[in-house]
C-alpha cells in the first residue's frame, strides 16, 4: 500500500509537538524585506521577525512558494513512494494553491491532490491534523481528500487586531474594511469566513473582545463533542495567556492538556500585525 504524505504550508504554524508521528511536510511562504528574502519560519522565526519589524523603516511584503519549490518537494516525495495530499492557505488570501496546482500539472498522472483549506493558521492546522489522523487509520488518497474537503466546515477562527493598518496595507482586509476608521479604543472582532477576512463586530476593550470571541466560539461549537481549541497570537503572549485561561474556565478543560498555544508565522504576522490574538477551533478530533 502506498504511503500518503500531507504537504501544507508555513502559515499553519503547526506546533512541532502536534505533528510528531505524522508524514506532514511544510513548504514555507516567503517574506520579502528590502533585498532579502526569508523563508517563513525557516530563515526567520516569530521572535526575530517582530524585533526586526519594530526597528525597521522598510515594510515587508509576502509571497507564495514558487511552483518550482512545490515541484521539487512533490518530486522527492513521489520518488520515496508517497502519494500526496496538499492542503494550503485560502486562495483568497494567497496564491499558494495556484502554485501547488501548477506544480501538479508539471507531474501529469502523479497521485497528487490539492485542497484549498479556505483558512490559515490553526484553522487550517486543525484540518491538516484531522486528515493526518484519518490517513494513519487507513484512509486512501481519495478518502483523505474527501475528509479534507469536509473538514473545512468544521474549522474556524475569530481574532482581534490592535489595528487594521496591517490587513489594509497588505490587501487582505476583505469585509473588515467596514471597520476602517474605527476609533482607537474600539477593538474589531474579525473572522475567517469562506476563505476571507470578515468583520464581526466592534467591542470597546480587548478584555471584552476576548469574551466576545469566547461567546462566538461557544456558539459555533454547540453540540460539538469532541472539539479542539488553539489560542494564537502575534507577539502578544501575555494577552494570549489571559485568553487561554478564560478558554479553560469557559469550557471547563485543562489549559495545559487541551488548549494548544502558538504564535502565528511571520507571514501571517505581516498581515495581522503585532498584538493580534485569536481563537481557532475544530469540531472533531485531531
Amino acid at each position: 500500500m502506498s504511503k500518503i504524505a500531507i504537504v501544507t504550508d508555513s502559515t499553519a504554524a503547526l506546533p512541532a509537538s502536534a505533528i510528531n508521528g505524522y508524514s506532514i511536510f511544510v513548504i514555507p511562504l516567503q517574506l520579502i524585506w528590502g533585498d532579502t528574502i526569508y523563508r517563513d519560519g525557516v530563515d526567520i522565526k516569530p521572535e526575530e521577525f517582530y524585533a526586526k519589524l519594530e526597528r525597521s523603516e522598510i515594510v515587508p511584503t509576502t509571497s507564495q512558494p514558487s511552483p518550482a519549490a512545490f515541484h521539487e518537494l512533490y518530486s522527492r516525495l513521489l520518488q520515496e513512494g508517497h502519494e500526496i495530499l496538499s492542503i494550503h492557505i485560502s486562495s483568497k488570501l494567497s496564491g499558494t494553491v495556484d502554485s501547488a496546482l501548477q506544480a501538479k500539472d508539471m507531474l501529469p498522472g502523479a497521485p497528487i491532490e490539492v485542497v484549498d483549506s479556505e483558512a490559515t493558521s490553526m484553522a487550517m492546522g486543525f484540518q491538516v491534523l484531522h486528515v493526518a489522523r484519518a490517513i494513519r487509520n487507513g484512509a486512501s488518497l481519495k478518502e483523505a481528500k474527501e475528509i479534507a474537503e469536509n473538514a473545512k466546515q468544521k474549522a474556524g477562527v475569530y481574532f482581534v487586531v490592535s489595528t487594521l493598518e496591517y490587513l489594509h496595507r497588505g490587501g487582505r482586509i476583505g469585509g473588515a474594511a467596514a471597520f476602517l476608521g474605527t476609533v482607537l479604543n474600539l477593538k474589531p472582532v474579525l473572522a475567517l469566513q469562506n476563505g476571507r477576512v470578515e468583520a464581526v463586530e466592534r467591542v470597546r476593550t480587548m478584555s471584552k473582545a476576548m469574551n466576545r470571541m469566547l461567546d462566538l466560539v461557544e456558539h459555533d461549537l454547540a453540540k460539538a463533542n469532541p472539539f479542539e481549541l488553539c489560542v494564537v497570537h502575534c507577539n502578544a503572549p501575555d494577552v494570549a495567556g489571559i485568553l487561554r485561561e478564560r478558554v479553560s474556565d469557559r469550557f471547563g478543560i485543562s489549559a495545559a492538556e487541551r488548549i494548544l498555544f502558538t504564535d502565528v508565522s511571520p507571514v501571517i504576522g505581516t498581515h495581522a500585525g503585532p498584538g493580534t490574538v485569536g481563537l481557532s477551533y475544530f469540531k472533531g478530533s485531531v
